[in-house]
C-alpha cells in the first residue's frame, strides 16, 4: 500500500499511482483524470517532478488528489556556442542533466516497488519504461495514456526509433490504453497491434464564465478592436510566427498570446521587426483556474497549427475546446480532427495549414463581421454542452473498472 494513502478512509480504497514528467502545475489533462478517479472512489496520487522554490514535495489538493514530487526540475544554464570551453560546459551540463534524470527515474521506481500501488498510470512515453518496469516487478496493472504520437512529433526525431521500440513492446502488455483523438487511437491500434485505445479528448470541464474585460484591462488596450487570442505553448510547428505576420495584415485588431515556450523570444523579436508592439501582446502562462477568465475576455480564438508531423496532423488540442467552452468563434487549421469538430458544430473558419495569407484573410473576415462572429459564438456555446470533460469522463471510469475486474480474475 502506498504510504501516502494510508491515512483515514483511503486505507480501504484501491490505489492509483499516476506518473508524469512535469511539475504538475499546469497539466489540465492529468488533473481532470485524477479528479474523475477520486470522485469514482479511488485513492490517487500524482507523482511528478520537484521544482525547488516553486512546488511542494507533498500536497493534497482541494479536490482530494494527492501529489508527491521527486528529484529536481530546472532549466539548463544558457551557453554560447563556438569556443571549446563553452562546448565542454555544454557537454558537462548535458551529462549532469542525463544523470539527474536517470537518478529520478530510479528513485521513482524504488518508491513504487516499496509502496506497491494497485495500478500504475503512465502519462506519455517519457515515463512509460519506468512505469512498466515498476508495474511488472510489483505485479500490478499498467495503464498507458499516450498524449502524443511521439514516433512522429516535433523535437522527437532523434528518439523516434527508441520510442517505437518501447511502445511496441509495452503497449500490448498494458491492462488499459488511452489517447486523445480517434485518429491517434487508429494509429496506435495499427502500429502496435493493440486493442483500440480509449479516446479521451482534451476537453475542459464545463464552466460558466461570463464575458469580461480581463485581457483588455490587464494590457491597457484602449481601442475597441476585437481581441484575437492564441493560448498554449509557444513552440515550433504551431504556426505562431505566421500569426504574428498575419497581424501585420489585420490592422483593426489586437493579437494576444498567452503561454510560454521555446519560441517566445523569436516571436518577440518578430513583433519588434514588424513594428507591431502596439497590437501584438504576450501574457505569460497563467494558472489553470484563471485561464477561462482570460479566454472569455477575447473575441476570436485561433489555432494555426502546421502539418509538420503526424502528431500535429492527428491533433485537436486543448485550446480548441477551451475556445468552445468560452464561446469564441475560431479560425483553425484544416486538419482531420480539428475539421471534424469545427464543421460538425459550425464553430468558425478553417484555413490551409501553413498559409499566412489565408490565416490573415480568415481573421480579417471575422474582425470585419460582428454578426458572423456572434453566430459562431452562439454555436460554440451550444457545442459546449457536449464538448466538455464531464460528457466523456465515464469512459475513464469504465476502463478502470475493467482493469480491476481483470485483476480480480
Amino acid at each position: 500500500m502506498i504510504e501516502d494513502y494510508s491515512e483515514g478512509s483511503d486505507a480501504v480504497k484501491q490505489h492509483v499511482a499516476m506518473l508524469v514528467w512535469n511539475s504538475f502545475l499546469n497539466d489540465a489533462r492529468v488533473l481532470k483524470e485524477a479528479e474523475t478517479l477520486v470522485n469514482a472512489g479511488y485513492a490517487l496520487t500524482v507523482h511528478a517532478l520537484q521544482e525547488p522554490g516553486v512546488t511542494l514535495s507533498r500536497e493534497i489538493l482541494g479536490n482530494g488528489v494527492k501529489v508527491r514530487r521527486f528529484g529536481r526540475r530546472g532549466s539548463k544554464p544558457p551557453t554560447k556556442k563556438g569556443s571549446s570551453a563553452s562546448n565542454k560546459r555544454s557537454l558537462f551540463s548535458s551529462l549532469v542533466a542525463i544523470s539527474s534524470r536517470l537518478t529520478t527515474h530510479m528513485v521513482i521506481l524504488a518508491y513504487f516497488l516499496r509502496c506497491r500501488p494497485d495500478v500504475i498510470h503512465a502519462h506519455d512515453v517519457n515515463v512509460l519504461p519506468t512505469a512498466w518496469l515498476a508495474a511488472a516487478l510489483a505485479r500490478v496493472p499498467l495503464v498507458y495514456d499516450a498524449h502524443e504520437i511521439s514516433t512522429d512529433r516535433e523535437g522527437y526525431a532523434a528518439f523516434k526509433g527508441l520510442v517505437a521500440w518501447f511502445e511496441g513492446r509495452i503497449m500490448p502488455r498494458a491492462a488499459g490504453t488511452i489517447t486523445t483523438t480517434d485518429a491517434r487511437a487508429k494509429f496506435f491500434a495499427r502500429a502496435y497491434g493493440v486493442e483500440r485505445p480509449v479516446v479521451l479528448q482534451n476537453r475542459p470541464r464545463l464552466t460558466d464564465v461570463a464575458r469580461n474585460s480581463r485581457i483588455r484591462e490587464e494590457l491597457g488596450l484602449t481601442q475597441p478592436w476585437p481581441i484575437v487570442l492564441y493560448q498554449g505553448g509557444l513552440q515550433q510547428g504551431r504556426g505562431l510566427p505566421r500569426l504574428v505576420e498575419a497581424a501585420a495584415h489585420v490592422p483593426d485588431a489586437y493579437f494576444v498570446f498567452i503561454g510560454g515556450g521555446r519560441q517566445e523570444r523569436e516571436l518577440h523579436e518578430l513583433r519588434e521587426k514588424l513594428g507591431l508592439e502596439e497590437r501584438v501582446h504576450f501574457i505569460p502562462t497563467v494558472a489553470l483556474s484563471e485561464l477561462p477568465h482570460y479566454t472569455a475576455s477575447a473575441d476570436i480564438g485561433v489555432q494555426p497549427i502546421e502539418n509538420t508531423c503526424l502528431n500535429h496532423f492527428t491533433t485537436d488540442s486543448n485550446k480548441l475546446f477551451e475556445y468552445v467552452i468560452a464561446g469564441l468563434p475560431v479560425v483553425a487549421s484544416d486538419m482531420p480532427e480539428i475539421r471534424k469538430v469545427v464543421r460538425q458544430h459550425a464553430l468558425g473558419l478553417l484555413i490551409e495549414p501553413g498559409d499566412t495569407a489565408a490565416l490573415a484573410e480568415a481573421i480579417q473576415t471575422l474582425v470585419d463581421d460582428p454578426a458572423k462572429r456572434a453566430a459562431f459564438a452562439d454555436n460554440a456555446r451550444e457545442a459546449a454542452r457536449t464538448l466538455n470533460w464531464e460528457d466523456q469522463e465515464h469512459l475513464l471510469v469504465a476502463l478502470y473498472r475493467k482493469v480491476f475486474d481483470l485483476q480480480g480474475k
